[in-house]
């Protein structure tokens, strides 16, 4: 069975298949901040969304970040490690892509196993 939550324009925030939660691509809310402060934004985001989804960060499968300024990549991980326990760290890659939206440092993509 196939579960489609919070649909918007586009997409639905999340659906789920087989206890496998896939989530569509968060940005932060305030885009005036830096790197590391979007990224925080997003893992706030994250947190409220996997728990709508009735998971956690801990369930974290994979994640896929997508950045605009590799340059900051350090920024981003640090506030990326400081949200998350290095024992719970899915597997993750990190794409360089040339804009996201007017500001947009980072977007982020996330998989989650249901809790």
């Amino acid at each position: 069975m196939i579960t489609r939550t919070h649909q918007t324009p586009i997409m639905h925030r999340f659906v789920e298949h087989n206890g496998t939660i896939y989530f569509g691509g968060v940005i932060a809310d305030d885009v005036s901040e830096g790197m590391g402060g979007q990224t925080a934004q997003i893992c706030r985001k994250l947190d409220a969304l996997l728990a709508a989804a009735g998971s956690d960060r801990t369930k974290l499968l994979s994640a896929t970040l997508y950045v605009t300024d590799m340059s900051k990549k350090t920024e981003m991980n640090e506030a990326w490690t400081a949200w998350i326990a290095a024992s719970d760290l899915p597997a993750r890659a990190t794409l360089g892509v040339a804009e996201l939206g007017k500001n947009v440092l980072i977007e982020v993509v996330v998989t989650a196993a249901r809790t």
